[in-house]
């Protein structure tokens, strides 16, 4: 069976539009408080804006990196006092030099320096020249002694944190354009290539305005192809000089999205999430700073825990989902957002494929078996949807007897039919409804099929057994087999199923899940979708694509072969954005290899005691620096001392005491179970991140709204 998409994401948008003109790139709306997309000069200046290498998570436009260790920060009345001695110190020295107190050494340096011939009132320089170079000279030695009494009285910090704020702030300086060689405007790697007509090209489409963001990443993307041997470079330089900026496009035709929420850099594959605090908590090289995810991290895949209204929808989901159809505008990867109609997950322009189940008026639909012709793929991909949250939640605990049953159904049945069954098909042959069950015989014994009767008579003597999963397996179908769903899951080549095999293409897709009324079935689509999304990867022959699924409220969705699928993305240039009210939504004995499995972990505003112990427990713990302060009385053994300690007793109130500071090294948990329960102020998350290379980042306290 042929699924749209599973060879080429041409013509699978929800509203298709005509190809977009050179000459006209499109103006995407911009909501309220976002700043306009790069064009014209503000493009070029987008461009040459430095981005660092730092840390993982922090958002790379423009950082400045901050050093690793906070500077030990003097206390304010003592900063003023220093700088004050200091200042006094200074002028006690000017004033001794000056009234002759320290003798007259502090001339020998003019002296050396200078001949006879200019010193006197007779001299070459005359009176008043004379007068200005003794004047000059200690115009120098003041200003030698303020410099050295400022270093050390740190004018430079009391004005940093106590002089005026307009003054404080820094001017940006105007960098002159680089370097031809330099200047990414330029393309110097394509001139390097060879490409000289279509680096020109490609240059003056950029200082004209015509040249975007998505079309910067778009070519690039496009060049990576050329230097991997995909492409001709004979192919590409003659799509820019044909097309410009509009070269590439992608297959929809589209340049950007209709509308932007979130704040992107294509060039670094970044979107920004929020800030990460001032907090203590933080270390001091991330606090303030800008939190960015791309492909580095979202390939170790995401985990957001987080009650109702706590943000995992709008400052999670919506931008990492709007991130993603960039970067498959661009042709970097190919994006799959399932959640539950009307969640706020992109408008239906904004993707190429919108898969509406239970809509009569969905164009697309959704492909049960995944696009396989294999019986015994498409038996285990299933059987994961069906009966996955059924298998033991431990060590072994498979779906591999429901795996078999099915398998036993769907080869003979694409054996006569040509094609797999539908649902009411499905739900009567796991019934045992004698009327199929014949028909199906009668059919293999026809075309002489021995070894698919022989499947047919083990499920026929299976049924009725105690320990059969036939029933179970029509339950669950059952759930599909309603008059809501009456047209969709169709096998009989009516309908346009939409299969995650076009995985291979930049596509954009979403899945609307029928929540309202059909919440046991939403569950088991967003199994179906995921078991799909696992198998598919694997067996993808470019990745370089990345691939990343998105499902807003992943209840349900964990089993066992799950959390091993999510295992094995990471190898496959893939990752998986999971959001869950609890982790009470999860068995328990697969929260921790959950935890384990997901790269980064985030968890959001109003958590529960029981699910913060989770998350600490997978980020351990940490050696810091503790002090004790103990105040001990002090005793007098002398009278004079006793009528003393009497007197202050009697102006201070409280008896003389002595404080004892003790320090010492002890392991503590990064955030404790009571932090992350009440400790999380509204609109923040603590999130701990890891690249698709190893690194880490620890747990960080960050502001989603900033």
């Amino acid at each position: 069976m042929d699924s749209d998409g599973t060879r080429d994401a041409r013509g699978t948008h929800a509203n298709p539009v005509p190809r977009a003109r050179s000459d006209m790139p499109p103006m995407p709306s911009q909501a309220p408080g976002v700043p306009p997309l790069p064009d014209g000069s503000a493009f070029l200046t987008w461009l040459r804006t430095p981005r660092s290498e730092t840390l993982p998570g922090v958002w790379r436009f423009g950082h400045r990196p901050r050093p690793e260790a906070e500077p030990e920060l003097i206390p304010g009345r003592q900063l003023i006092s220093g700088a004050l001695i200091a200042f006094l110190v200074g002028w006690l020295v000017w004033s001794l030099l000056q009234n002759g107190y320290l003798g007259d050494w502090w001339w020998v340096p003019l002296l050396l320096i200078t001949p006879d011939s200019w010193r006197g009132p007779d001299g070459a320089l005359g009176r008043t020249g004379t007068a200005l170079l003794y004047t000059g000279y200690k115009v120098l030695i003041a200003l030698i002694i303020m410099v050295v009494v400022g270093k050390l009285g740190r004018w430079g910090e009391v004005w940093r944190r106590f002089g005026p704020p307009a003054w404080r702030r820094a001017v940006p300086a105007h960098e002159p354009p680089p370097a031809p060689e330099e200047d990414p405007a330029e393309w110097p790697q394509l001139r390097a290539a060879g490409a000289v007509d279509a680096a020109e090209r490609l240059a003056a489409e950029a200082r004209a305005g015509r040249m975007r963001d998505v079309d910067h990443a778009r070519i690039a993307r496009a060049w990576q192809g050329v230097r991997s041997g995909r492409f001709g470079l004979a192919t590409f330089t003659g799509a820019v000089l044909q097309d410009g900026a509009a070269a590439c496009l992608h297959p929809s035709g589209d340049r950007d999205l209709p509308a932007r929420l979130a704040r992107h850099d294509l060039l670094t594959g970044q979107v920004r999430l929020g800030t990460t605090a001032d907090d203590a908590r933080n270390p001091y090289a991330y606090r303030g700073t800008g939190l960015g995810l791309g492909p580095e991290l979202l390939g170790t895949s995401l985990l957001a825990v987080g009650p109702a209204g706590s943000g995992k929808t709008g400052t999670v989901i919506r931008p990492l989902a709007e991130s993603l159809c960039l970067h498959a505008l661009a042709g970097r990867a190919a994006v799959v957002v399932v959640g539950a109609v009307g969640v706020g997950l992109g408008p239906a322009d904004a993707y190429d494929v919108v898969v509406q189940i239970g809509n009569p008026e969905s164009v697309y639909d959704l492909d049960l078996y995944g696009g396989t012709a294999d019986p015994d793929e498409a038996a285990a991909v299933l059987a994961e949807a069906l009966v996955g949250d059924l298998a033991e939640p431990h060590q072994g605990g498979d779906t591999r007897r429901s795996t078999t049953v099915l398998a036993q159904l769907l080869g003979p049945f694409r054996s006569v039919h040509g094609r797999f069954p539908s649902v009411p098909e499905l739900r009567q042959l796991l019934d045992g409804a004698p009327g199929p069950m014949a028909a199906l015989r009668k059919g293999l014994e026809d075309s002489r099929q021995e070894s698919l009767l022989r499947e047919l008579d083990a499920r026929e003597r299976q049924m009725g057994n105690p320990g059969d999963v036939g029933g179970i397996l029509a339950d669950r179908v059952a759930l599909l087999d309603r008059p809501a769903f009456a047209g969709f899951f169709d096998t009989s080549g009516q309908s346009r199923p939409f299969s995650l095999k076009a995985l291979d293409h930049p596509v954009r897709v979403r899945i609307d899940l029928p929540q309202r009324g059909h919440a046991d079935a939403s569950r088991m689509l967003a199994r179906l979708v995921l078991a799909q999304f696992t198998a598919s990867v694997a067996v993808r022959e470019d990745r370089s694509l990345f691939a990343c699924l998105v499902i807003d409220d992943a209840t349900g969705v964990v089993t066992p072969e799950a959390v091993r699928g999510v295992q094995r993305l990471r190898s496959g240039n893939a990752g998986v954005v999971l959001t869950l009210r609890t982790l009470d939504d999860v068995p328990r004995p697969l929260r921790g290899p959950l935890l384990g499995a997901i790269g980064c972990r985030m968890a959001l505003s109003g958590l529960t005691p029981w699910d913060g112990q989770d998350f600490a427990e997978v980020w351990g713990k940490e050696w810091i620096e503790a002090r004790d302060v103990t105040d001990r009385q002090i005793i007098a053994e002398t009278p004079a001392g006793k009528v003393l300690h009497a007197v202050r007793q009697v102006i201070t109130g409280k008896a003389p005491t002595a404080r004892a500071v003790t320090v010492r090294q002890v392991e503590r948990e990064r955030w404790s179970a009571s932090e992350l329960a009440h400790g999380v102020p509204a609109g923040h998350a603590v999130l701990s991140l890891t690249t698709v290379k190893g690194e880490h980042a620890p747990p960080l306290l960050v502001d989603l709204r900033g």
